[in-house]
């Protein structure tokens, strides 16, 4: 409509290029939706848990077609790393894992573990709320190529459930084990956190 009082020529011109510009566009779109989605740069990736209670499920994820992610956090001081199936994958659950005290490329024991999970696409929400519930028994960290990012490899359990946030209910994670990322590097405290919906967002 913008282009109106130029003239026919001129709007025939301008589509021209725009359908110029929007071919490459289109083409990398699609190839990065061919691409596949691998947790791992090593392609030695995995998340699997036990669940039970609101979410009754035996969690097996391997590395493709697994999303992770991770980033050091600054209150209280740890790490914080997701986990969730690619758009085309089998399952729309996130989970979301607060380490109390992991510090960049040592190992840990005995780690206190915030724990959120999501049910994506619906309202239900189940957390935590703290890092008294979950517990990670051991945790190892191995350098990447990347600067300050490593394969963090953790198991553990929680004793306690996670609480619905909004409404009843509660998810009972009794065990959990993953191999994943973490890049000291990434801003702390914004891109998992975006994850959760602001207004139902627990502390993790």
């Amino acid at each position: 409509m913008k282009f109106a009082s130029i003239g026919i020529g001129s709007v025939a011109v301008a589509a021209g290029v725009g359908a110029t510009a929007a071919a490459p566009a289109a083409a990398a779109a699609a190839a990065a939706a061919a691409t596949p989605i691998h947790c791992l740069p090593s392609g030695d990736g995995y998340f699997r848990a036990h669940l039970a209670g609101a979410v009754e499920a035996r969690i097996d994820w391997r590395d493709k077609g697994t999303r992770c992610e991770g980033e050091s956090r600054e209150s209280p001081p740890g790490v914080r790393l997701s986990f969730q199936r690619s758009a085309d994958g089998d399952s729309n659950l996130l989970f979301v894992f607060g380490l109390t005290g992991v510090r960049e490329g040592r190992a840990a024991r005995e780690v206190g573990a915030n724990l959120t999970v999501i049910l994506q696409g619906t309202d239900r929400i189940y957390g935590t709320l703290g890092d008294s519930r979950c517990t990670v028994d051991s945790l190892n960290q191995k350098p990447l190529s990347a600067s300050k990012a490593y394969r963090v490899e953790a198991r553990g359990f929680c004793t306690q459930p996670a609480h619905a946030v909004r409404g009843d209910g509660a998810v009972l994670v009794s065990t959990f084990e993953f191999a994943g990322l973490v890049n000291y590097d990434a801003a702390p405290e914004q891109s998992l956190k975006d994850l959760i919906p602001k207004k139902m967002t627990p502390v993790n």
